[in-house]
């Protein structure tokens, strides 16, 4: 992606479809993140574009009822700064919550300060509910060193 192509006045969010699963990969890809599992939570998936290009991403992935994991949240390098990731994050948050997740998590192992400012809190591999650790970005994907975060959307304790 060529930056001069890119208008950084406005980017829409919008639900991902399977058209943009090539280009939702190379923006995890180039942001070093991984991309296991992406097609297969697709429909969970939300885009932020520009003329066509898709410069910001963020998913959910259901582990089951009560959980599900932030994950791929990705902008594009020209974007950055610019508050894109804050209104990816949110609107995932929403859904989540739309949809009675009682609790997201996520892995991270870069972005463990922006996270908190969602109210995401650091929390120990162990405490992490076992649907949870089934999913294979819990497994395998990231890397065991990757801190774990989670964020409570109800009351009821995670």
């Amino acid at each position: 992606m060529r930056s001069s192509s890119i208008d950084q006045t406005a980017a829409a969010i919008r639900p991902a479809t399977e058209a943009d699963l090539p280009r939702i990969t190379a923006l995890l890809t180039a942001s070093d993140l991984p991309t296991v599992g992406v097609s297969e939570a697709l429909s969970r998936f939300f885009v932020a574009e520009s003329k066509d290009e898709i410069v910001g991403v963020v998913g959910l992935e259901s582990c089951c009822d009560r959980y599900a994991l932030l994950r791929s949240t990705a902008v594009h390098d020209d974007w950055r700064g610019r508050g894109l990731g804050r209104k990816l994050v949110e609107r995932a948050i929403a859904e989540a919550e739309a949809h009675g997740v009682e609790a997201l998590y996520l892995l991270t192992t870069t972005a463990e300060s922006y996270f908190p400012s969602f109210g995401f809190v650091r929390v120990p591999r162990e405490d992490v509910p076992s649907e949870v650790k089934a999913t294979e970005e819990f497994q395998s994907a990231c890397p065991a060193s990757a801190a774990v975060m989670t964020l409570a959307l109800t009351d009821t304790p995670a």
